[in-house]
């Protein structure tokens, strides 16, 4: 009887081993599980991303404001005929190097086109 019994427990644990620790084990559908979550999060945001970028090339495409907002902002470029006037923060600037601004009297008198 204590035979059979032993003989019983190592079958269970030998059909238990696959379930908890093989290649379909619970362990590794849940692992899965989470990276799989993992990668619908970071899709979504390369969607968003994506779709972004898409919207930006639609708009580039189509017509100049875009590219002039884009001329303006990261190249920093104005129209002719235009006045650029920056206004600096007192806070930022150091007490060695005051900043002293000033225009031609030529330009003082323009403004802006559009």
């Amino acid at each position: 009887m204590k035979a059979l019994t032993l003989i019983f427990v190592i079958l269970i644990a030998v059909l238990q081993y696959p379930l908890w620790l093989g290649k379909g084990s619970w362990l590794r559908v849940w692992n899965l599980n989470q990276q799989i979550s993992q990668q619908k999060e970071k899709n979504d945001g390369l969607r968003a991303r994506n779709a972004s970028l898409d919207e930006e090339v639609r708009d580039l495409k189509q017509g100049y404001g875009a590219i002039e907002e884009r001329a303006r902002s990261e190249l920093g470029m104005v129209k002719q005929d235009e006045v650029f006037i920056q206004i600096l923060d007192p806070s930022s600037l150091s007490p060695s190097k005051p900043a002293v601004a000033s225009l031609p009297q030529s330009e003082s008198k323009t403004t802006p086109s559009h």
